[in-house]
Formats: C-alpha cells, sequence, structure tokens
C-alpha cells in the first residue's frame, strides 16, 4: 500500500477538528436546553453527530487504505443500498433469477470492471447488457402481472445503488496530468462537499426555513436551507481547492455543480420514499435513516463529477 498524500491527512485532521466542534455545541445545547434530553430537535442533531464520527472514522480508514479500500467500501454500500431499494419495490417470484444476478453478478462485475479501469465497459454495461438481460429473466420465469413496473423498479434500484455509487471509485481511474497519485482527494472532495451540503441544508432550513420547496415530498427542504446549504457548501468547496486540480474560483463553481446535483438526488429519493409511504430507507444509521438517506445526493453527484473532471481534465 502506498503512502497516503499529505493532504489527505490534513484533510481528515481538519474533518476531525469540525466534528469536535460540532460535539461540542450538540452537547452545550443539550446542556442548557433540554438536559432531560426531551428536545427531539437537538437530540436529533446529537444523533446525526454521532453518526458522522462513525461514517467519518469508517470512510477516514477507506481513504486512507487507498484504491482497495474505497472500492471495497461503496461495493459493500451499493449491496446495503440495492437491498434497501428492492425491499420496497414490488417484486413477484418470477423475478428471483434477476435479482440474484442484480446482487451476485451485476454488483461485483460493475466493480471489477472499476477497478481495471475499463471505462468503455464499466459505463455501459449496466444501462444496456444488464438492463436488456434482466427483463428476459423475468419473461422467461413467467408472470406477467405489473410486469412493466417491477422491471423499471428493479432497473431503478440497480442504477442507483450499483451504477452511479460505482463512480466515486471510478475517480480513482482519472489521468490527471500533474495530480498523479493523488486521486483519492477527488473522493475525499466529492464526499465532503456533497454531504457537507446536506448538513447545510439541514441547519439552514431549521435555522431560517420558512418557504417549502416540495412539500407533499419532503417537508424539511426549504427554499432557505437550499440556498444557504448549498452556498455555504460551495464556498467551503472553494476553500478546499489546495486539495483539487482546480483555482479557487474553478473549485467553487464545480462544487455548485455538485451541490445542485446532490440536492437533486435528495429530492428524488425523497418522492420515491413518500411513494412507498416511508420516511427513511431503513434505520442502520441513527439520526440519518438507511444507507441511501446517507448516499442519495452523492449517487446523483458522483456520475456528474467524473464526467466533468474526464472530459475537463483528464487526457484519458
Amino acid at each position: 500500500m502506498t503512502a497516503p498524500p499529505s493532504e489527505l491527512v490534513s484533510f481528515l485532521v481538519a474533518v476531525g477538528a469540525i466534528l469536535s466542534i460540532a460535539t461540542i455545541a450538540g452537547q452545550t445545547l443539550r446542556s442548557r436546553v433540554a438536559p432531560d434530553r426531551t428536545n427531539p430537535v437537538i437530540e436529533e442533531i446529537n444523533a446525526r453527530i454521532a453518526s458522522w464520527w462513525a461514517m467519518v472514522v469508517l470512510i477516514g480508514l477507506a481513504l486512507l487504505a487507498g484504491r482497495t479500500g474505497i472500492v471495497l467500501l461503496f461495493a459493500v454500500c451499493s449491496f446495503a443500498a440495492l437491498r434497501e431499494f428492492l425491499s420496497l419495490t414490488r417484486t413477484a417470484r418470477a423475478d428471483h433469477w434477476s435479482l440474484l444476478l442484480a446482487f451476485y453478478v451485476i454488483l461485483p462485475l460493475q466493480y471489477l470492471l472499476v477497478w481495471h479501469d475499463w471505462y468503455g465497459l464499466y459505463s455501459i454495461f449496466i444501462p444496456v447488457y444488464a438492463f436488456l438481460l434482466l427483463p428476459v429473466l423475468s419473461a422467461l420465469r413467467g408472470g406477467p402481472d405489473r410486469f412493466l413496473d417491477r422491471i423499471a423498479e428493479t432497473q431503478w434500484a440497480i442504477m442507483l445503488a450499483i451504477y452511479c455509487a460505482s463512480y466515486v471509485p471510478a475517480l480513482l481511474n482519472l489521468h490527471i496530468p500533474g495530480y498523479e497519485g493523488r486521486n483519492i482527494l477527488l473522493v475525499a472532495y466529492l464526499i465532503f462537499v456533497v454531504q457537507f451540503s446536506d448538513v447545510m441544508q439541514f441547519v439552514w432550513g431549521k435555522l431560517v426555513g420558512r418557504h417549502r420547496i416540495a412539500a407533499s415530498i419532503s417537508p424539511s427542504k426549504t427554499w432557505e436551507g437550499f440556498v444557504g446549504g448549498v452556498a455555504t457548501a460551495s464556498l467551503a468547496g472553494m476553500a478546499l481547492w489546495w486539495i483539487t486540480p482546480f483555482s479557487p474560483f474553478v473549485s467553487l463553481s464545480v462544487s455548485f455543480a455538485m451541490c445542485l446535483a446532490g440536492f437533486a438526488g435528495g429530492l428524488v429519493l425523497s418522492a420515491i420514499k413518500r411513494d412507498r409511504g416511508v420516511k427513511d430507507w431503513g434505520y442502520v444509521i441513527p439520526g440519518h435513516g438507511g444507507f441511501i438517506d446517507r448516499l442519495d445526493s452523492v449517487l446523483f453527484a458522483a456520475p456528474i463529477f467524473l464526467h466533468i473532471m474526464r472530459y475537463a481534465w483528464s487526457l484519458k
């Protein structure tokens, strides 16, 4: 294993410092407002901070492990996210072969292709070959009831949970002149900016949120929270230009694009949850919900970020 870039260690230390400040602020707020832990907003904030500690430690270890750690981490996240998504879809007995193929063939093969940097195949493997094969398997098993609905739901689950998630480790394959050996920082940059945007949209929404964007889909998303969160995270992304191949202004622009994509992901996944009558995709992460609740913004931002990088900075 090669030594991690010095910027990565500095970045992780800075993230740890931010979480330490948030932890102290959360505990102080609890002790002054509701020491008996009866305030649901304060308790949710503290639960989210505690979960963030666990997630940052896990992601930090994966980043320090390099290529192997990141590929394995997101392969596991894809498995968990696919399981959560499919638990809310309407499948039939005729779809069992398709589901087995999704979990035990398509998922590992997609990450294997990413591992080997086979862009020409991993960029079309799922949206072309897997999507053509899955309905054939279901059709061979019979069961025409809601056939199109079942296939479409399964394909959407694979598209988001496997295909989009695999674009995060795919950042490690970019060949950027003058940036060799530092691609792991792009993964840290993507995750931080998008997740920080989610956090700041939540914070700004709680502080000054008045006008809801889509009340029937996500009551907690407000225009004030959206503007404040995207602006704050974009500025944070600009401040992180030193871990990227960008200038400060370009880093601001790229961060802004990622924040918009991340917001879109959160809104779309919230619409699916409301359609299925659930608040969260799961209950694995206290204060956050399931894997998809935490990954939704990254799932939309990752492919866009990779294509921006590929066509603007990478010569390969």
